[in-house]
């Protein structure tokens, strides 16, 4: 005959332990259907805040900045991302490549694609009420050359532009092969305060402060309208990589290369606390 440890005899009335562990995986069930809206509410804040304040994924449509960005009428562009911090601490500089609302003189080569389906109208009209752009709005990206206060012209006797009478450094030009490498001569223009002169990196197939608005003063771009600071290719995944943001002045004025890096540098500091807070609701979401 065996002997029973009393002390080790289940009671009836206590639960057995798999009944337990049911009952532990049936609640954290329930707790995680109750806190997925929650975390959707919190993940769509998240991605909206991203496109107003951090960020935003653009096409490229047109081959106004080729080669630098990669655009075609009905192709597959380039995907850029646009950030939208840099500006919040310091003003477009020569040679940033930008994204800016169109000025009431500026027309065509927009951005944003149209939205054409019953689906995409709905979510561009959602977007709009919590102030994201709309598909259809007229965005443009150019190639900043000069800022208020300085002098543009071209060309000199080497078909150069040049700013303050000082020629430009270049490489991002392009030319169609078997054409001769000439741009298009405009007179002298003194660029007022707030505003950018603003050129496509394909000289002879971009209309940009030459010739928007039959050029001159009606061609140049107000700083408040620049969204932000093309500086990513993102797809398609074979042109990965940064967009150059070479200072065509910086040979001239012989600009230090920190002042380059100093603005990417803000950037990322001022979007830290935001990649806290998505790393913070992941681990939420995981548990």
């Amino acid at each position: 005959m065996v002997d029973v440890d009393p002390e080790h005899t289940p009671s009836s009335d206590e639960p057995s332990s798999d009944a337990s562990d049911k009952a532990s995986k049936k609640k954290k069930k329930g707790n995680f259907w109750k806190e997925l809206p929650v975390l959707i509410l919190v993940a769509f804040g998240l991605a909206i805040g991203i496109q107003i304040f951090l960020g935003r994924v653009y096409m490229i449509p047109s081959e106004s900045m080729e080669t630098t960005l990669h655009g075609c009428t009905d192709c597959y562009g380039d995907r850029v991302l646009v950030d939208k911090v840099t500006y919040r601490f310091t003003e477009p500089a020569p040679g940033d490549v930008v994204v800016f609302r169109g000025p009431p003189s500026w027309q065509n080569d927009f951005i944003s694609q149209e939205a054409g389906n019953p689906i995409s109208q709905g979510l561009s009209w959602l977007g709009s009420l919590v102030g994201l752009p709309s598909a259809n709005e007229e965005d443009f990206v150019k190639r900043v050359i000069a800022v208020g206060g300085q002098t543009v012209k071209c060309c000199d006797d080497q078909n150069r532009v040049t700013v303050d009478g000082k020629p430009l450094d270049e490489p991002y030009k392009h030319f169609d092969e078997g054409v001769p490498a000439e741009q298009e001569s405009f007179e002298e223009l003194k660029i007022p305060d707030g505003m950018l002169f603003v050129l496509g990196d394909n000289r002879n197939h971009s209309c940009d402060s030459r010739c928007q608005g039959q050029g001159g003063l009606n061609g140049l771009v107000p700083v408040d309208n620049v969204i932000g600071k093309a500086r990513v290719i993102v797809l398609p995944p074979s042109r990965w990589g940064g967009v150059s943001d070479h200072n065509p002045q910086a040979v001239a004025m012989g600009a230090p290369g920190w002042q380059d890096a100093a603005p990417m540098g803000l950037g990322i500091v001022a979007a830290w606390p935001l990649l806290l807070l998505g790393r913070r609701v992941r681990d939420r979401f995981r548990r």
